[in-house]
């Protein structure tokens, strides 16, 4: 099998096109010299984002786990309305989350900066100690 250059504009819309006939939501690739994130029915048209370059070595994603077992909370609970947007531009400081173990919640912070790029637990879901909840990409 020849190698693909997923940073080439034409594979990428063909594709693009390609995942649109066939009905996909969207498609994720990874390898060793990036990633290419392909979301075709988001309402808003095609979406592309690729990181990393095919001759470089990237720096990998860092995973944000829970400091403690609880309830995971996406929001905070007094949030009426489902806000979140990811991806999303975080600092070491920001607050991405919650653990709520009864009446307390514990926030769980981004702990560096970069692109929140993924959820990984679902909101509501019983977590343990260092499952993990988020991914962070370095910012480029």
């Amino acid at each position: 099998m020849s190698n693909i250059d997923f940073s080439d504009p034409a594979m990428i819309a063909a594709l693009t096109e390609a995942l649109t006939e066939a009905g996909v939501d969207g498609l994720e690739i990874s390898g060793p010299g990036g990633r290419l994130c392909l979301v075709v029915s988001n309402g808003k048209g095609p979406h592309v984002r690729v990181t990393g370059d095919a001759g470089a070595k990237t720096a990998s994603a860092v995973t944000i786990k829970a400091p403690i077992a609880g309830w995971f909370c996406a929001i905070h609970p007094s949030v009426s309305e489902e806000t979140e947007t990811l991806p999303r531009r975080v600092s070491d400081k920001d607050v991405v989350g919650f653990i709520r173990i009864g009446s307390v919640l514990l926030p769980v912070s981004a702990g560096r900066s970069g692109l929140l790029a993924r959820r990984l637990a679902e909101p509501g879901a019983l977590v343990g100690f260092g499952d993990a909840l988020f991914e962070i990409e370095p910012q480029q």
